[in-house]
């Protein structure tokens, strides 16, 4: 009984800060995404495919179910079709804000000791902040950050 309403609770707040898409950016046409498309599509998007040992790919979760959905993978499929990875960008956008280090898609999946939060129900697949997918990531984020005037 205690352990349902425990993780009842940890479901509860977890997905408290999954609400909503990240503030759009000012400065962007409409329309018009400030992430960088192609370097989604050859360093971001094959995060999402990775083997890690101990956890599963993320790809095997965010597929349904959760609030950033990835578009499932067909049988025998290593990769995303043109048409899936734009629409994967499209997903990414919902937990990713433009020059935020604080978005979710770099915190949830980020251990607590390296400064990520403590929501993430696969897991935590980066350990530290030197990680390199990590750093992808983050670099990805940063380069899509609005440019002052």
């Amino acid at each position: 009984m205690y352990t349902s309403v425990l993780w009842s609770l940890i479901l509860a707040f977890g997905l408290l800060g999954q609400r909503g898409a990240p503030p759009p950016n000012p400065n962007a046409a409409p329309g018009v995404s400030p992430f960088n498309y192609e370097v989604f599509k050859s360093k971001i998007q094959p995060i999402f495919l990775a083997k890690r040992e101990g956890h599963a790919r993320c790809v095997s979760c965010h597929s349904a179910g959760t609030g950033f959905r990835l578009q499932p993978l067909d049988a025998g499929k290593t990769t995303w079709t043109e048409e899936e990875s734009r629409k994967n960008f499209e997903a990414i956008q919902r937990v990713a804000a433009p020059g935020n280090l604080k978005s979710r898609i770099l915190m949830h999946p980020l251990a607590e000791a390296a400064g990520g939060d403590f929501f993430h129900n696969g897991g935590k697949h980066w350990q530290s902040q030197d990680d390199p997918e990590w750093q992808a990531l983050k670099n990805w984020i940063v380069a899509a950050a609005p440019k002052a005037n």
